[in-house]
């Protein structure tokens, strides 16, 4: 369901994410030594670099993974609702403004129970 909040309410894949960055530490570990054992600095350094990028984004996953679903909803939960801030729209030609409404049709609303 599209509700045009989309960029707001992006959801990410973390144990994708997870999996693919392990992938990533294996093969920035593996450049670093095998360029350090072949004696190109220039190289091992390069892969050293990606090394210290790819554990810092492997340690931000783990952390948004153990903030658990509150901040990484799963499917079940329903989309947020969008702000109800809009900008002002321009009157109509010759006349009042008319009423404020969203350019877009609301989503529908369902609590959630909790835990």
């Amino acid at each position: 369901m599209r509700t045009g909040s989309e960029p707001a309410t992006a959801r990410s894949a973390l144990r994708a994410r997870f999996w693919l960055s392990l992938w990533g530490l294996a093969w920035a570990i593996c450049g670093t030594v095998v360029f350090a054992l072949v004696g190109r600095p220039g190289w091992a350094m390069a892969f050293g670099v990606l090394l210290l990028v790819v554990v810092t984004d492997l340690i931000m996953i783990i952390r948004h993974i153990r903030q658990g679903p509150h901040y990484q909803p799963g499917p079940d939960v329903p989309p947020y609702w969008p702000p109800d801030t809009h900008p002002p729209r321009r009157p109509p030609e010759g006349g009042q403004p008319g009423p404020q409404q969203p350019p877009y049709p609301r989503p529908p609303f369902r609590r959630r129970q909790p835990p």
